[in-house]
């Protein structure tokens, strides 16, 4: 009995050129320019600009909605001066020193976690226990504590930085694979080492997330409780600059003092975070 299987005859089929067939695709100028966000971003702000215009000169009430042009005006006067622009930096200063203070404490609660089990059930218990907790409502213990000045805010701040910034990253080192894991341990990466070379470029995407929103949380209390206590060391900021000018009725200020709220916000979410996420996160191939 012959078990040899049958051997089918080879042949080959020759291709025929593709000829006549046009192998890239050519966009026309206004497709191209579409294609850049900033334009798109650009062209819905210039929309949405065009219709706060339309309501303004509707209502056509000053004291209540100021027009565009106006407020566009109030902007304007307010960086000349000097004043808004100075108002924005006291604030900012503020701002950014309690944000450092908020990811050293958030880094320093994650590594114990990922190191210890007391770790773990301490920032589990903290997070679980402070989250949930408004910034604003320790703005009287604050008080209390630290007096009318830059400790107080700052105090306010790196709560609202902190536990965002805390789960997320957490969050991000327990979804490590045990892979790359095991990989560090090979090298012989242990404690602080393995978590700074393991563990933060793998839970990168998780961290740039707790960032954002560590500061937005941490924009929006700073306006808000200066809104409330006001100035800062005898120096107001911006949300004092909005409330002041709100008791004068000067509500074409008021609304440029919002607008530059939005605008530093603008600026940190396209200057900062994207740009990390472009040369990190997105380089690496680990978000499209």
């Amino acid at each position: 009995m012959n078990l040899t299987p049958p051997v089918r005859e080879e042949y080959e089929l020759p291709l025929t050129p593709l000829s006549g067939v046009v192998l890239e695709r050519r966009f026309s100028l206004p497709h191209r320019i579409w294609q850049q966000t900033w334009i798109r971003k650009g062209a819905i702000l210039l929309l949405l600009a065009i219709l706060w215009e339309a309501i303004g000169r509707w209502q056509d009430n000053d004291l209540l909605l100021p027009t565009f042009l106006q407020t566009a005006q109030a902007f304007v006067d307010g960086i000349a001066s000097g004043e808004l622009f100075n108002k924005t930096w006291l604030s900012l200063q503020v701002l950014l020193k309690a944000y450092v203070l908020g990811i050293a404490a958030a880094f320093v609660l994650t590594t114990l976690a990922v190191s210890t089990q007391f770790g773990r059930d301490l920032l589990s218990t903290l997070t679980s226990m402070f989250n949930p907790l408004p910034a604003i409502a320790l703005l009287p213990i604050a008080l209390l504590w630290f007096g009318l000045g830059q400790g107080s805010l700052i105090f306010v701040l790196v709560h609202s930085v902190l536990w965002a910034l805390a789960v997320n990253t957490y969050a991000g080192f327990l979804g490590v694979s045990d892979t790359l894991r095991m990989a560090g341990r090979n090298y012989g990466l242990h404690g602080l080492s393995f978590v700074l070379q393991v563990l933060v470029p793998a839970a990168l995407p998780s961290i740039l997330a707790g960032l954002r929103i560590g500061w937005a949380f941490a924009w929006r209390t700073l306006i808000a409780a200066e809104l409330v206590f006001g100035a800062t060391s005898g120096k107001g900021g911006l949300g004092w600059y909005i409330f002041q000018n709100r008791n004068e009725l000067y509500t074409d200020k008021v609304f440029a003092g919002l607008a530059m709220v939005i605008l530093i916000g603008l600026l940190v979410e396209n200057l900062v975070f994207n740009t990390l996420e472009r040369v990190t996160v997105k380089r690496w191939g680990m978000q499209r």
